[in-house]
């Protein structure tokens, strides 16, 4: 939910001014009140969507029944710009634009609120762990396999990701000073000893210096990058972009035993109940741990890593390593 920010009030005589420039004052006082941009151009999209929809109505003749159309136009018939036609993402984004016509109906003086369209339940997609192998297995670059690697280990999200340089980075205690965060508070997250490498190799072959970017990209061209790996590594679309990965991070590092806590420190979330949503285990998950526990499995060895692993599994999902010749050889024995 959209924090409560303190803004100036509006002036007296906002409303005979046109809906357009009602906006632009609107924006000018968020932008005044020290709104990040993220939070700007999110009340931006939700004001100017409804405007829209009442076309040359003006903002001091609208009544609860132009809201309760245009909601239940968009909940049926979903958003002009969307790439998809998932009714709980419309609903999801619906949820969030009725809180921030609130404020901006309670910011100009309007005695109406925008009934509230409830929030479906969170359906977090992850990989599996042979898609993370198979993932792994096809970033060759050696920029693709920093990105994998970093986010695997790390849980960060796209924009910590990009924002992060070489000064940020603390070579002795393989961890990384987080800035550009969410929330405005720094904190530090831990890498492995495989990814400090790679992190060595790539500040080495590009001769970064303290102040640059670890990883030259623009938001577009990393989930570009990803995309690109995942239809490599044959993981459906919908399954591959920035965030899945977070959340694949959250999700592993529970089932390994990580505390919620300390989870809830390196994903920086401000609430733990935002944290919670990692503990579901879906039937799969419990099949699998039933499986894994109680029945009869003859486990294989990596032949690259030299872990346990399932004799079913086609990659090692420690090291993406191919195991078809490794089931040959055991079938010969």
């Amino acid at each position: 939910m959209p924090a409560k920010l303190e803004i100036d009030k509006a002036p007296e005589d906002i409303l005979e001014l046109s809906n357009e420039e009602i906006l632009e004052e609107f924006i000018a006082t968020l932008e005044a009140s020290g709104a990040s941009p993220d939070t700007i151009k999110s009340y931006q999209s939700a004001i100017s969507d409804f405007l829209e929809f009442i076309g040359d109505k003006p903002l001091r003749q609208i009544t609860i029944r132009d809201i309760i159309k245009w909601k239940n136009h968009r909940l049926r018939n979903g958003f002009p710009r969307s790439k998809t036609m998932d009714r709980k993402a419309w609903q999801t984004t619906l949820h969030y634009y009725t809180l921030f016509l609130n404020r901006f109906f309670e910011w100009l003086g309007i005695k109406i609120r925008v009934p509230k369209v409830k929030k479906p339940p969170r359906q977090i997609k992850i990989l599996t762990d042979e898609e993370v192998a198979r993932l792994a297995a096809a970033a060759n670059d050696p920029l693709d396999k920093l990105i994998i690697s970093l986010l695997l280990d790390t849980g960060l999200r796209s924009k910590e990701l990009l924002g992060i340089r070489v000064k940020d980075i603390d070579f002795n205690n393989k961890t990384i000073n987080v800035e550009t965060t969410k929330y405005g508070v720094s904190r530090r997250v831990i890498i492995t000893e495989k990814t400090l490498e790679l992190i060595k190799a790539w500040i080495t072959i590009n001769n970064l210096r303290e102040n640059d970017k670890l990883i030259p990209l623009t938001y577009s061209g990393l989930y570009k990058r990803i995309k690109k790996l995942g239809r490599k590594a044959g993981i459906p679309l919908s399954k591959i972009r920035p965030h899945i990965l977070r959340h694949t991070f959250a999700t592993i590092a529970l089932r390994k035993g990580l505390s919620l806590p300390s989870l809830q420190r390196i994903l920086g979330h401000a609430d733990i109940k935002t944290t919670q949503v990692y503990l579901h285990l879906t039937i799969d998950d419990i099949k699998k741990e039933y499986e894994r526990t109680l029945e009869n499995r003859n486990d294989i060895i990596c032949p690259k890593c030299f872990r346990k692993i399932p004799s079913d599994a086609l990659y090692c999902p420690y090291c993406g390593a191919p195991l078809n010749n490794t089931r040959a050889e055991l079938a010969k024995t």
